[in-house]
């Protein structure tokens, strides 16, 4: 399985209560941003270096697809994505308000360095097996996030389908499927590990 990281895409807006517990609408397609690769770290316990001086910082779980080749029209998840991890999209949510408000893009808020730190790949089961599991995100210990991909607003299928016809889909790719209700947020030396069903998969903690 390719560790090769292109593109890195991530859908907001994807959980129905996570958008209302942030007082956001509904989007009526999938609302899709990107981070940098320098984002992307591995969350195999080491302690992250987030700037928790800009603000409140946030945590949001979420489950991550690996594409295995470039995406064809009318191709099916399963013939596109070869791996499936857990990760966390950090955000620094005053920043991002503030962002929100005046229209502008929301690079400043959720692409910083160290801020979508990934778990090591699962092979990908089929979009019908890959609803059989929740993940959840353990934060000191408590569950703080639990979520399903049958409760995304917009399915993987609708997800890659969107992706790749409005901006392209190729090997090495990483897709944030969006989170689930739950986030809140993050102070120096927390603790996170997250899980697919009862397996942990990473964990990292906060400097």
């Amino acid at each position: 399985m390719s560790t090769f990281i292109r593109n890195v895409y991530c859908v907001g807006r994807n959980y129905r209560l996570h958008a209302e517990e942030l007082g956001n609408a509904v989007p009526e397609s999938p609302m899709i941003f990107m981070k940098p690769t320098h984002a992307v770290v591995p969350l195999d316990g080491a302690v992250l270096d987030l700037p928790l001086n800009r603000g409140s910082l946030h945590f949001e779980g979420e489950l991550v697809i690996r594409a295995e080749r470039e995406y064809k029209p009318g191709m099916k998840v399963e013939e596109l994505v070869e791996g499936m991890a857990l990760g966390i999209d950090f955000t620094l949510r005053d920043v991002q308000d503030v962002l929100k408000k005046k229209g502008h893009p929301w690079t400043a808020a959720k692409a910083f360095k160290s801020s979508a730190p990934l778990t090591d790949f699962l092979p990908f089961p089929g979009a019908d097996k890959l609803n059989e599991t929740d993940f959840t995100v353990m934060k000191n210990g408590q569950e703080v996030q639990r979520g399903n991909a049958k409760d995304m607003i917009f399915s993987l299928q609708t997800i890659i389908d969107h992706i790749g016809a409005f901006y392209g889909i190729g090997e090495g790719d990483l897709i944030f499927t969006g989170t689930p209700a739950g986030v809140g947020p993050v102070e120096s030396n927390d603790v996170f590990e997250l899980f697919w069903g009862e397996h942990r998969l990473g964990r990292c903690q906060i400097g």
